[in-house]
């Protein structure tokens, strides 16, 4: 499945055409490589997504092409949630 898709699907980020902008700007990485919208992305996958002062990073446990908001939260595990630029 392509990337800003399942972004999308699995309510990462709410809509395709800002994860397509997000992936496009170098702010999205698959297992620690730059990704692009199109990249297609699998099972095991490790996601780190920079959004505004955040970074998540989130392993990809299952692909589907739909999902109910409910089921959204069982495609990924959040495996680490981090505030950047924070001067504490």
């Amino acid at each position: 499945m392509r990337l800003d898709k399942f972004l999308k699907v699995s309510r990462l980020i709410k809509r395709r055409t800002l994860a397509k902008e997000v992936s496009d700007q170098g702010r999205i990485e698959i297992n620690g490589k730059e990704a692009k919208a199109s990249t297609t992305v699998k099972v095991g996958d490790e996601l780190t997504i920079r959004l505004g002062n955040r970074k998540v990073t989130a392993r990809i446990d299952r692909i589907q092409e739909t999902s109910r908001k409910d089921e959204a939260a069982e495609m990924y595990t959040i495996l680490k949630e981090e505030r950047l630029g924070s001067n504490d």
